[in-house]
């Protein structure tokens, strides 16, 4: 299965939900001539005979004719429509300011328009891809060896799977990568990590509990030249709880690595949990008065009906979206693709 395929698949509860709604918004407010029928009304009198053409019959069955499909159901794009599709949108975790930015594009060029469902994903689908297409970029890759990637993320948001998951794909480009477990305060961070760098093939450097992230920090940088390395990939602490403590380490690990490379770290990528909602947003606030943020990767999004979230992050803070994770297994993060996850958000994909 693709990429693609799973993404599909694994968005489904988000797509099922704008679907539905969006099915529910059309139906409300259909044109009269859409509308069904009273018995009792005029408009129920009984049809003209039907012709050759509207009923085949037996030869008609015969020579492959049928009935023409029914027109789906359309609605014009009014004010209150408008209103519906901006709670929609709001309900998928998308945002108020995001909402009202895309039914404004869509106000400014359908208004008045009867459009359907597939019409509306369409539409939906495009503006999603239009505000997405700026910050699809993959993780730049620089000649300096090693090139140092900096791993942070508050606990629980994935980073641990997110940097084995890198490291077998730069491993599957014929990078060679190392591994440092800076999160030296949960021994279960450590195991998790070695496991990971098992099935990527990377070594993983590890401190004994509770010791300084800046000295293994700069103990892998100092093992990274020595082999060659071409990335090394550093994961952190994210206890968010103390904003203080954190700060005080972040900056101390790139002062220390600083001492060896003086543009060190040349990637920070902040990586967040889908399923958190808004709250990422309010993550990558903080994680950017932390530490320099260059790059985004979103987790789980397979385990939220609430994908909107990373249109919001893209149309409020413009940050480079480098991958997309979509389940556990070691394949199972990619190079963001706008369209595709458009496409998949909305359902029009199914």
């Amino acid at each position: 299965m693709s990429f693609f395929d799973k993404l599909k698949t694994r968005l489904l509860r988000s797509s099922s939900r704008l679907e539905q709604g969006l099915e529910a918004i059309i139906d409300d407010g259909k044109a009269p001539e859409d509308a069904p029928k009273t018995p009792g009304t005029t408009a129920d009198a009984a049809p003209p005979a039907p012709t050759p053409t509207q009923t085949p019959g037996v030869i008609g069955r015969l020579l492959g004719r049928s009935d023409e499909p029914k027109a789906p159901p359309r609605r014009a794009l009014d004010d209150d429509m408008l209103e519906s599709l901006e709670e929609l949108l709001i309900a998928t975790d998308m945002g108020v300011d995001t909402a009202l930015r895309v039914t404004a594009r869509l106000a400014d060029t359908h208004f008045g328009k009867k459009l359907s469902t597939a019409d509306v994903k369409r539409l939906l689908s495009d503006e999603i891809t239009r505000i997405m297409e700026p910050v699809a970029r993959p993780m730049p890759l620089y000649p300096r060896r090693p090139q140092v990637v900096l791993v942070v993320g508050v606990n629980g948001s994935g980073k641990t799977t997110t940097i084995g998951k890198l490291a077998a794909r730069f491993r599957a480009a014929g990078k060679s990568v190392v591994i440092a477990a800076g999160d030296t305060f949960r021994a279960a961070a450590v195991e998790q990590l070695q496991v990971w760098g098992d099935r990527a093939g990377a070594p993983v450097l590890t401190a004994p509990e509770g010791a300084d992230p800046a000295s293994l920090a700069f103990d892998a940088m100092t093992r990274a030249e020595a082999d060659g390395a071409d990335l090394l990939l550093i994961d952190t602490a994210g206890r968010l709880q103390n904003r203080a403590d954190l700060m005080a380490e972040l900056t101390k690990i790139v002062r220390v690595i600083r001492r060896k490379d003086t543009d060190a770290p040349h990637n920070t990528l902040l990586v967040l949990d889908a399923t958190t909602g808004q709250n990422a947003l309010r993550q990558v606030e903080t994680f950017r008065e932390l530490a320099d943020v260059s790059g985004l990767v979103m987790t789980k999004l397979d385990g939220t009906a609430r994908g909107g979230v990373l249109v919001a992050l893209a149309d409020r803070f413009g940050l480079p979206i480098h991958a997309i994770g979509v389940g556990e297994q070691i394949d199972d993060l990619a190079p963001f693709d706008p369209r595709e996850f458009a496409d998949a958000l909305t359902g029009r994909a199914n």
